[in-house]
């Protein structure tokens, strides 16, 4: 089991995409271990987004998600990094392919509306930025529905 951080982007919140977009998740069987609404301080999107900071569109980047709130999320599920980046799409919705998120919600190359962690190790950074309290451990009574009865959940 995976936990990743998502972020519902200020065009997300503003376009009031909040609920279809968190519907998805919950309808592909991730389980919400953590969710905070919030407005994102300067220093934690400096932060957040360190790895781009030579880049040209750095500071657009971090005025933009410090604009307007955000809902921050931690999911978790079986491979649910990948799976999540998947249901995604592409990076720029004019790219994503429909059914996908991003597909189905953005057109713009800028404002993508959902932020999710890459990879295992960079889950743990952003969780530990967005989560320093840590999230909530508790059993889904429908995890045997959701997962075959027989797989490895660990």
């Amino acid at each position: 089991m995976q936990t990743s951080l998502i972020l519902i982007k200020p065009d997300g919140v503003q376009r009031r995409l909040v609920g279809r977009i968190l519907t998805r998740f919950e309808e592909k069987g991730l389980q919400i271990v953590g969710a905070r609404f919030m407005c994102i301080p300067l220093e934690t999107a400096e932060q957040h987004y360190a790895a781009h900071k030579e880049r040209p569109f750095y500071p657009g980047l971090v005025a933009y998600m410090t604009s307007s709130p955000v809902l921050a999320l931690a999911l978790r599920g079986k491979n649910s990094i990948a799976v999540i980046r998947k249901m995604l799409g592409a990076t720029f919705g004019s790219q994503a392919e429909p059914g996908t998120i991003r597909g189905d919600f953005a057109i713009s190359d800028g404002y993508n509306l959902v932020h999710a962690s890459d990879s295992p190790e960079a889950a743990e950074k952003e969780l530990e930025l967005f989560f320093p309290e840590g999230t909530v451990e508790f059993d889904m009574r429908d995890t045997p529905w959701v997962y075959d009865v027989g797989s490895d959940l660990r």
